[in-house]
C-alpha cells in the first residue's frame, strides 16, 4: 500500500535536511509575503496615482510601462554577472533596492522622476522575480514541487491581502496616497531582512546564462505571457478609473478580493499541478484569458468589469504551472538561469506591448488594446498544447 511521502513538518524534528527546508520555507514565505505586502500596496494605488494623481495619459502610461518592464531584460544580465552567490543575499540586496524606489514615490514631481523611480523600484523587483520560485524548488522534496510553489504563492497573497486592507484603512482615515508609499518601501525592507534567515547554501552552480532549444516551449510562454499580462497591467485598472470612474476604495477592495482568492487557490492549484501536469492546466488558462480580454473590449458595464478584473487577476495563480515545467525539463544547476531567461523572454514583449496598446488606444480607442491581448492568449492556447503530457515526461538527471 503507497503511503504519502513524509512532509517537511514531518521529519523536522529528525531529518537535517529536513530542518534546512523548513527554516528556508518559513523565511522565504515571510520574504515573499512582505514583498507581496508593498507590492499590492502600489498595484493598489497606481492606476489612481497616475490617472488622478499625476494625471497622465494613456499613452504616457504605456511609455511608463515600457520603461519599468526594460528593467526585466537587464535582470537577466545583473544575475549572470551575480552567479555563484548565495541568492537569499542577492534577494536582501535587490529588495533593499526596490524598497527605496517605491518609497520615493512618496516625493515625485513631475512625470520625470516617476519614471527615474519607477527605473530604480523595477530593477531591483525584476532581478528578486524569479528567486522566490529557484529557491522554492530548491526547498521542494522530490514530487512536491507544485505543492511548495503553492504555499509560498499563498504566502504572498496573504501578505497582498494584508498590505491592501491597511493602505484602506489609512486611506479612509484620510491619509494622503502619497505617505502611503512609505508603507511600501518599509514592508519591502523588512522583505528583505528576511531573506537573510534562508539557508545561503542555496547558490546557481551551473550556468550563468542558458539559452537551450530543449526550452523552446517555455520560452515562448514566457515571450506571450509578457505579451499578455502587460496589457492588462497597463490597461485593465486604468480602463476602471479613467473610463469608469472606480475610486481607490473600490480598487482597493477589489485587490483584497483578489489576494483572499489567491490565498486558498495557490496550494490547491499547486497540488493539482502536481496531479495532472502543467498542459492541461495552462491550456485551460490561456482559454480563460482569452475570454477575459474579449471582455474588457466588449463589456460597458462597470460592475460587470470590476467582476472580470478579480477572475482575471486570481487566475494568474495557474501560471506557476511554467515554473514547474521548468522543474521537470532542467536539471537543478539550470533552474535559476531557466528562469531567469524566461523573466527576460517575459520582457521582451513587455517592452513592446505597452506602447503598442498606448498608440492602439489613442488611434483606435481601448477595444483594441484589449483585443491584442485576446491574441495573444490564442496563440498561447495552441503552444501550451504542444506540452508533453506528464506521463510523458522524464524527471530531469541530476
Amino acid at each position: 500500500m503507497e503511503t504519502d511521502p513524509p512532509t517537511i513538518e514531518d521529519a523536522a524534528l529528525d531529518d537535517p535536511v529536513a530542518a534546512h527546508r523548513t527554516r528556508g520555507m518559513i523565511f522565504l514565505g515571510l520574504a515573499v509575503a512582505a514583498v507581496g505586502f508593498g507590492l499590492h500596496v502600489q498595484m493598489g494605488m497606481n492606476a489612481n496615482f497616475v490617472g488622478e494623481e499625476m494625471k497622465i495619459t494613456a499613452y504616457q502610461q504605456g511609455v511608463l510601462e515600457a520603461y519599468r518592464e526594460s528593467c526585466g531584460i537587464l535582470a537577466l544580465l545583473v544575475l549572470a554577472g551575480l552567479a555563484g552567490l548565495a541568492e537569499p543575499l542577492v534577494g536582501a540586496a535587490m529588495l533593499v533596492l526596490t524598497a527605496v524606489g517605491l518609497g520615493a514615490y512618496a516625493y515625485v514631481p513631475s512625470y520625470f522622476w516617476l519614471v527615474a523611480w519607477s527605473l530604480v523600484w523595477s530593477q531591483g523587483l525584476h532581478v528578486w522575480m524569479p528567486l522566490p520560485n529557484s529557491m522554492a524548488l530548491a526547498l521542494a522534496e522530490p514530487g512536491r514541487q507544485g505543492h511548495r510553489l503553492g504555499q509560498i504563492r499563498a504566502a504572498g497573497a496573504v501578505g497582498s491581502a494584508l498590505g491592501l486592507a491597511v493602505v484602506l484603512t489609512l486611506h479612509k482615515l484620510g491619509v494622503h496616497i502619497r505617505p502611503l508609499w512609505l508603507v511600501a518601501g518599509a514592508a519591502v525592507m523588512l522583505g528583505a531582512a528576511a531573506c537573510l534567515g534562508i539557508p545561503r547554501r542555496i547558490k546557481t552552480p551551473g550556468p550563468r546564462l542558458v539559452l537551450r532549444r530543449k526550452y523552446a516551449l517555455y520560452y515562448a510562454l514566457c515571450l506571450l505571457e509578457g505579451w499578455r499580462k502587460q496589457i492588462f497591467v497597463a490597461f485593465a485598472g486604468y480602463l476602471l478609473v479613467t473610463k469608469y470612474g472606480v475610486p481607490l476604495e473600490r480598487m482597493l477592495i477589489l485587490w483584497i478580493v483578489i489576494q483572499a482568492i489567491g490565498w486558498v487557490a495557490s496550494p490547491l492549484v499547486g497540488r493539482v499541478i502536481d496531479r495532472v501536469g502543467e498542459r492541461p492546466v495552462l491550456v485551460f488558462y490561456y482559454a480563460c484569458l482569452t475570454c477575459f480580454f474579449v471582455g474588457y473590449a466588449y463589456v460597458p458595464n462597470a460592475t460587470v468589469l470590476q467582476i472580470l478584473f478579480v477572475v482575471d487577476c486570481a487566475f494568474f495563480v495557474l501560471v506557476m504551472a511554467l515554473t514547474t515545467y521548468v522543474s521537470r525539463i532542467a536539471p537543478p544547476a539550470e533552474h535559476t538561469p531557466t528562469l531567469s531567461m524566461g523573466v527576460a523572454m517575459n520582457h521582451v514583449s513587455a517592452v513592446l506591448m505597452p506602447l503598442v496598446g498606448g498608440l492602439l488606444w489613442r488611434h483606435f480607442g481601448p477595444r483594441w488594446a484589449f483585443l491584442a491581448g485576446a491574441a495573444a492568449a490564442v496563440i498561447s492556447i495552441a503552444v501550451a498544447t504542444l506540452i508533453p503530457s506528464k506521463r510523458a515526461q522524464r524527471e530531469p538527471g541530476p
